[in-house]
C-alpha cells in the first residue's frame, strides 16, 4: 500500500509539472487499447509456455503508463552536473477494473536515482546511486530482455580509460520487485572496442555473490556483443550469452539453490532495417540451451519479424510473423502469431516514429504439447483448454490500441 501511494503521488507530480521550471523535465511513455477475442471474450495473449517472451504486435493485454521525471539539481564550472531521476510504472491487466492494484494489476516507483554525469574525476563518466533500470538491451518486436544490468545499488558508469574505451561497474542488491531472497551483484562491462568502421564490441561479466541463506551458492554470468552500423540503412546486433548457477537468468538474479550444474546458453541476432524512407522493421532470431541436472532443461528458438511499410506520411502498415519452438522432456511445443495493424502514424511512417493508433488482427494456432503445457503451467490461458478458445489449438484477437512515447 505504501509503495502505491507512493507511485500515485509521483504520477500527480509528473502531470503537474511539464508547466513548471524548464530545469525539470518531464518524459513517459504509455499504451491503452480495446480489444476482444473472436469468440466473443476479452483478448487474451498468445505466449509460449517455457519461452522467454512473446511478440508484442496485436499480443499486449494490459494497459500501461510510465511518468518520468526528471531535475537538474546543480550545474558545477567543471562542466558535471548533478541531478535526480525517479520513474512510476501503472499497470492493468484487460477484462478487470481499472484499480491498479491487487493481482490483476499495481502502482509502484520503479526507479529513483541520483547522478552526478561528466565527472572530469572519472575521465567523462558518471555516478549513480539508488534503483534504476541500466544497460538494458532488448528485442524490440518482442519485449525481450536479453542483457540488462537494471538494479537497487550504484554504479561508476561509462569511465574513460582511454580512446573510445569505457568501464561500468554496478553493485547491486536487488534486480526485482520480487526478489527473495537479495542478492550482491557486480556487473563489469566494457565499450567502445573499435572492430571495424561501424562496428563496435560490447563484453561484460556479472558475479552473483551466494547469499546468507540455506542451500545456496554463487554464479556468474558473460556477454559478448557486437554492434554494427549502416546494415540495410538501419544496424544489427549480435551478443552470444553464457550464465552458470544463479546466473543462469543471465540478465536477473536465477535460482540461488542451482548448483555449477545449472548452465544456460544464448544466442541473439537482431536486424533493424530502413532500406527507403518508406520500408523499415525488424527480425530477430533468440536461441537458447537450459541445461539443469535436477530436470527442466530444454531448448527455445524464436524467430520473428516486423516489417512496417509507409503507404503516406501519415499511415503505414505492420505486419509480424512470430514462431517459438521449445524442446523439453515432455515434447517439443510450438507457437505461431501473425498479425495485421493497419496504423495512423502522424510523426511518420517510420518503424519507431510514434504516437500510433493501430487497428489490428492477430491469429496464433499452436500444437498439442503446447496446450498440454498450458494446463499444467498456466491454465486458464490463452493456449490452455481452460482459457478463452477451449479446446481449439487456434485463436484470434482484434482491437485498436494507441501506443506513444516522448522525451
Amino acid at each position: 500500500m505504501k509503495k502505491t501511494k507512493k507511485a500515485l503521488l509521483l504520477t500527480s507530480i509528473c502531470i503537474m509539472f511539464p508547466l513548471s521550471a524548464q530545469a525539470w523535465n518531464y518524459s513517459g511513455y504509455y499504451r491503452l487499447g480495446f480489444a476482444g477475442s473472436a469468440d466473443g471474450h476479452t483478448q487474451s495473449c498468445f505466449k509460449l509456455p517455457g519461452a522467454g517472451s512473446k511478440y508484442r504486435l496485436g499480443n499486449e493485454c494490459e494497459e500501461y503508463f510510465e511518468p518520468v521525471l526528471q531535475h537538474d539539481l546543480l550545474s558545477f564550472d567543471d562542466g558535471s552536473t548533478l541531478g535526480f531521476y525517479t520513474m512510476g510504472q501503472v499497470f492493468n491487466d484487460y477484462g478487470h477494473k481499472l484499480r491498479f492494484s491487487d493481482d490483476w494489476g499495481y502502482t509502484r516507483l520503479a526507479q529513483w536515482y541520483a547522478e552526478w554525469k561528466n565527472m572530469p574525476a572519472l575521465n567523462g563518466g558518471n555516478f549513480w546511486i539508488g534503483r534504476r533500470w541500466y544497460n538494458r538491451n532488448n528485442v524490440h518486436i518482442s519485449d525481450f530482455w536479453y542483457w540488462n544490468q537494471s538494479g537497487t545499488g550504484f554504479a561508476f558508469d561509462k569511465v574513460g580509460i582511454g580512446g573510445d574505451l569505457t568501464l561500468s561497474y554496478v553493485f547491486s542488491r536487488k534486480d526485482n520487485q520480487d526478489q527473495d531472497p537479495y542478492v550482491n551483484r557486480h556487473d563489469l562491462t566494457l565499450e567502445g572496442i573499435a572492430t571495424n568502421p561501424g562496428g563496435e564490441l560490447q563484453w561484460g561479466v556479472s558475479y552473483l555473490q551466494k547469499p546468507d541463506s540455506r542451500d545456496a551458492h554463487s554464479g556468474w554470468s558473460t556477454t559478448l556483443q557486437h554492434k554494427q552500423e549502416d546494415v540495410l540503412g538501419g544496424f544489427n546486433t549480435l551478443a552470444v550469452q553464457y550464465g552458470q548457477a544463479s546466473g543462469t537468468n543471465i540478465s536477473y538474479t536465477g535460482d540461488t539453490t542451482q548448483g555449477t550444474g545449472s548452465k544456460t546458453w544464448r544466442l541473439v541476432e537482431i536486424l533493424d532495417w530502413q532500406t527507403s524512407p518508406r520500408f523499415s522493421g525488424q527480425f530477430d532470431v533468440v536461441y537458447q540451451r537450459d541445461i539443469r541436472p535436477e530436470g527442466g532443461g530444454q531448448h527455445w528458438l524464436s524467430i520473428g519479424a516486423r516489417p512496417v511499410y509507409g503507404l503516406g506520411h501519415q499511415f503505414k502498415l505492420a505486419v509480424e510473423v512470430g514462431h517459438d519452438r521449445v524442446r523439453a522432456s515432455d515434447g517439443t511445443r510450438t507457437l505461431t502469431k501473425i498479425t495485421i495493424a493497419p496504423t495512423w502514424s502522424p510523426k511518420g511512417p517510420g518503424f519507431l516514429d510514434r504516437p500510433e493508433v493501430r487497428f489490428y488482427y492477430t491469429y496464433a494456432f499452436w500444437n498439442k504439447e503446447a496446450q498440454r503445457a498450458a494446463n499444467q503451467m498456466s491454465p486458464g490461458s490463452a493456449l490452455s483448454d481452460t482459457g478463452v478458445f477451449g479446446s481449439d489449438r487456434n485463436g484470434a484477437n482484434f482491437g485498436i490500441q494507441f501506443e506513444h512515447w516522448w522525451d
